[in-house]
């Protein structure tokens, strides 16, 4: 902390008596300037404590002499005595409390370079401390960057280090970080300078906080608002500039990593259209720490390229979320699998989680998609396709979901005259649907279940709550009804379009 005009005072040894502008001595002092000349203003900066014996002055002169200094920006002034005046002249004394210029009595005995050497110390241990501020401020907000808190991290240290808050905006002028958490309700204060600010440093007030904002070094411009009770001093600057530096470079980072992992995530959806799902399931595990078990929902969604790449960002930004959450989290991203496939965003994993999933498309908006159900590791290839193409129909019709099996089905049902085709789905039905009524089993949705699962055992029985012999013994049941082997793809087809119409 800087010397003050009252801690010089303080100084026994020195033997300063203070004999006008009490009120301002707590002013800094920035250096000691000694000079006889009646004029000095043109030799000082503003902040010095100025040394004279009065050598050229007298009660006429005085006045006109402090009213000059107050002009130069002075701290105050110490007047030798025992020399050219045996005492301060009255005049001096009297403007200087007039204008409220801290005045000081140097005593005969104190030799003005004692006063010198005392500021001299002090400033020096400032900027000693300063210095020691700055490098263990420097290392500290280091150690973060490296660590695993990261970007929050750092700026949770910078508020600490200031002791101020600390707002970090992304180039769209969102929040993207605050420490403390409180500190986002600056953000809308800051707008308007915001739009101002193309590059470099802005400082600014927001009511009694002093506010310095700077850009970062990155692709994408982002802004760092570091608020103060105060102006930042020297090692605060230092400490800003550091960090600045280190978020720059994070940013930048973040910015290439997160453009790989995108990256490598389209790859992964290839390995498994190719048909290459052990090496795919083995990266996921090892990158993302495991994969979602099939059978998957598999959902397909196309749309604008900036509605896209918002899903796809705020499924990861969930995944990042919840890396960070505790055990027991329980998000959309922990149970499915995304990725950029050419001009779709692919969703897939755990059954039923497709509904939060949609939930996050139409907050989106501009999306839309399309779904296929209880797809094996072996029928990925053609999920995806059957998923890309119901997604076209929903894009179409300008609705949120096409499933794949309502898609197929009405484009067949389109060319059957209604009538027709309600006869032909009662007379397929009829013998299922006696057969419910008596409560002796649930065969039509039965079949409808199995159907959709692509006539999988284990993948059907599981959605429908049963064991998979329950469903191989309520299929035979259906064959017996039906008069017709299941094994036809044909009779399927039949069947499946049946279950449409009725």
């Amino acid at each position: 902390m800087a010397l003050t005009l009252r801690g010089l005072a303080a100084e026994r040894s020195l033997g300063l008596r203070v004999l006008a502008g009490e009120a301002a001595l707590d002013r800094p002092i920035g250096w000691v300037h000694p000079t006889e000349l009646t004029d000095p203003q043109a030799f000082l900066e503003g902040g010095e404590l100025l040394l004279t014996t009065g050598l050229a002055l007298d009660e006429r002169t005085s006045p006109a002499y402090v009213r000059g200094l107050v002009d130069a920006g002075v701290a105050g002034v110490g007047f030798g005595v025992g020399l050219s005046h045996e005492q301060v002249p009255r005049a001096l004394v009297g403007t200087a409390a007039e204008v409220g210029l801290p005045l000081l009595e140097v005593p005969r005995r104190t030799p003005f370079i004692a006063i010198t050497r005392a500021v001299s110390r002090a400033v020096a241990a400032d900027e000693y401390a300063a210095l020691v501020r700055t490098g263990r401020g420097q290392q500290e907000l280091t150690r973060t960057a490296v660590g695993k808190s990261g970007v929050g991290g750092v700026v949770r240290k910078l508020a600490r280090l200031v002791d101020g808050w600390v707002v970090l905006f992304d180039a769209s002028g969102a929040v993207t970080e605050a420490a403390p958490a409180s500190a986002r309700g600056h953000a809308e204060g800051l707008r308007d300078e915001l739009e101002h600010l193309r590059a470099g440093t802005r400082l600014t007030a927001l009511g009694e906080y002093e506010v310095a904002l700077q850009t970062l070094d990155t692709r994408t411009r982002g802004v760092l608002a570091v608020g103060t009770e105060g102006p930042l001093d020297t090692a605060g600057q230092h400490i800003v500039n550091t960090a600045v530096s280190l978020l720059s470079l994070a940013l930048e980072q973040n910015r290439t990593q997160s453009a790989a992992l995108r990256e490598l995530r389209t790859g992964l959806v290839e390995l498994l259209v190719q048909r290459q799902s052990e090496l795919a399931l083995g990266v996921m595990t090892t990158v993302w720490g495991g994969a979602p078990a099939p059978p998957w929902s598999v959902l397909a969604f196309v749309g604008p390229s900036a509605a896209r790449r918002t899903l796809h960002d705020t499924l990861d930004a969930d995944a990042d979320a919840d890396a960070d959450a505790d055990a027991d989290a329980d998000t959309v991203a922990e149970h499915v699998f995304f990725a950029h496939s050419g001009s779709t965003v692919l969703v897939f994993g755990a059954a039923r989680q497709e509904e939060q999933v949609l939930a996050v498309a139409a907050r989106i908006g501009g999306l839309h998609g399309g779904l296929v159900d209880g797809v094996s590791l072996v029928d990925f290839a053609t999920a995806v396709d059957q998923a890309t193409h119901a997604a076209s129909s929903a894009q179409e019709q300008r609705v949120l979901l096409v499933r794949h099996a309502d898609h197929v089905g009405a484009g067949l049902l389109e060319l059957v005259e209604p009538g027709v085709a309600q006869a032909f789905a009662g007379r397929m039905l009829a013998p299922l649907r006696r057969h419910d009524e008596t409560g002796r089993g649930d065969l039509v949705e039965s079949l409808r279940c199995w159907l959709e699962h692509h006539g999988h055992w284990d993948n059907a029985a599981a959605r429908l709550g049963v064991h998979r012999h329950t469903l191989r013994n309520r299929m035979r049941k259906v064959e017996e009804l039906t008069g017709r082997s299941l094994d036809s793809p044909g009779v399927r087809a039949e069947l499946w379009l049946a279950l449409q119409l009725g």
